[in-house]
């Protein structure tokens, strides 16, 4: 069975979106909701990892508060991590390598009106990180792993932080083919969110080139990476125009 952990800060969207899928599932599941309307958590690992060690079932799930889970997800997803050998973290988008261009992998669909985000897949696919959208973990790598706080002291890149750091317990990453609606897009870019990634930069930049997030590639040599966040910051204020 799975634990289902998510952080709320609008009831409403909450109930309309998350709660109201979950009532369409079959398979059982543990639900852990942390209420942060007021601001109590000022960050998502905090904030995760205080649900976490409440969580009582062998794998972790965790969800945000506008993702619907469409059909038999919460079925599709607990019959595919137990086929996965040396699961460290599974998501349901990614960046992977196909025809030699990398590319978003992932079978959801986000925003309205509803649009695919990436390359749909048939079955699990390795890959460097996932979406913080929907995640999934065990428990017993939890127990060795929690969510680094003070790499991502907000609600950005904690995702890529923990996938990151699975793989230096030597466990694998997955985007597996599930189907969910996403209703907010993916396109959160914030003076916090690009100070989270050059944490998660200085604190992994060393064993890869590049690091894959659902907002990008991000190159990890400093004087690239710094080029690349100006290019950034420059394309999002022409885009604003």
């Amino acid at each position: 069975m799975i634990s289902i952990i998510c952080i709320y800060n609008n009831g409403k969207i909450l109930e309309n979106t998350l709660l109201k899928s979950l009532k369409t599932q079959s398979d059982e599941y543990e639900l852990i909701l942390i209420d942060n309307t007021d601001g109590t958590f000022e960050s998502a690992a905090k904030a995760l990892n205080y649900g976490a060690k409440k969580a009582t079932q062998d794998y972790l799930m965790f969800v945000h508060q506008d993702v619907d889970l469409l059909n038999t997800c919460l079925d599709d997803i607990e019959t595919i991590i137990l086929s996965l050998n040396n699961l460290g973290v599974a998501g349901v988008a990614g960046y992977s390598t196909i025809d030699n261009k990398h590319v978003m992998v992932s079978n959801i669909k986000d925003g309205y009106p509803p649009e695919d985000v990436g390359t749909n897949i048939n079955e699990p696919v390795e890959v460097q990180t996932v979406d913080e959208c929907l995640f999934i973990t065990s428990r017993s790598i939890f127990n060795q792993l929690e969510f680094d706080e003070k790499t991502c002291p907000d609600w950005h890149l904690y995702g890529v932080d923990y996938c990151l750091s699975t793989k230096n317990l030597e466990k694998s990453v997955y985007v597996i083919p599930i189907e969910i609606y996403h209703a907010s897009r993916t396109e959160s870019f914030s003076k916090e969110y690009y100070s989270s990634l050059i944490n998660v930069v200085t604190k992994h930049g060393s064993e890869y080139k590049t690091i894959d997030t659902s907002c990008g590639v991000w190159s990890t040599g400093k004087y690239r990476l710094n080029l690349n966040i100006m290019e950034d910051r420059l394309f999002r204020k022409l885009s604003l125009r």
